[in-house]
């Protein structure tokens, strides 16, 4: 219940202050790239309810009719320019605001997989990040943001998403998980607009999570 309050209040808080952010960002996609400005994917939600998340569109018009990879790859030609600015600075992201506000994600949480992901490549203990709400920072988002998303190369970056970086960013958020708190959510809270703010500025290169050492030892005890 006080997470749900908390929930609630940040992202209300957070949308009175981004709203003239979200409308410069809707003006610029617009000018940029012909389509509409909001983006709905399909998400597996909390005990593997599918919900529609909304982002800001940052690929060129009705990407989901091209046939392309559920990933987005380091370089990917689908990602138009303004809309690669959107992604760096995370502003993509605030209309995730409104799905936390509905109840289908929380600010702090794993973060929500293509359902086809899920079904195609989570393993029993993977399941375990969908007995809460998916969020919109974690620690296995904060890795992939931070180190994950230069591993996506080649022709094929959902399977480079697979076998390199999904394990990984799952045990992260199963570490998350079993150890979940206010205080931790607010902690990661400030991690992720740290990191924003220096990748923004230009910075490449990060130290591991936190969460690590303990990730790497539930998935040594898993191999």
């Amino acid at each position: 219940m006080a997470k749900r309050l908390f929930d609630v209040v940040c992202a209300s808080i957070a949308l009175v202050l981004t709203a003239p952010l979200l409308g410069l960002a809707a003006i610029g996609i617009k000018l940029t790239d012909p389509g509409p400005v909001f983006y709905r994917a399909r998400r597996m939600g909390y005990l593997g309810r599918e919900f529609t998340m909304y982002k800001l569109r940052t690929m060129r018009h009705a990407p989901e009719t091209d046939g392309g990879p559920l990933i987005t790859a380091v370089r990917d030609d689908r990602v138009y320019p303004f809309g690669k600015l959107l992604r760096r600075t995370k502003i993509d992201e605030l209309p995730q605001l409104f799905n936390v506000l509905r109840g289908d994600m929380a600010i702090v949480g794993p973060r929500p997989e293509d359902p086809a992901i899920v079904r195609q490549h989570y393993s029993s203990t993977d399941l375990e990040t969908l007995g809460v709400r998916p969020g919109l920072a974690s620690p296995g988002s904060l890795y992939q943001f931070t180190a994950g998303d230069r591993l996506l190369t080649g022709a094929d970056p959902e399977a480079r998403y697979v076998a390199a970086l999904l394990k990984t960013k799952l045990a992260l958020d199963r570490v998350y998980i079993r150890h979940a708190s206010l205080r931790r959510d607010f902690a990661i809270i400030g991690r992720t607009l740290m990191a924003i703010g220096a990748v923004a500025t230009g910075k490449r290169k990060f130290r591991s999570p936190p969460e690590m050492p303990a990730a790497q030892r539930l998935l040594a005890r898993e191999e």
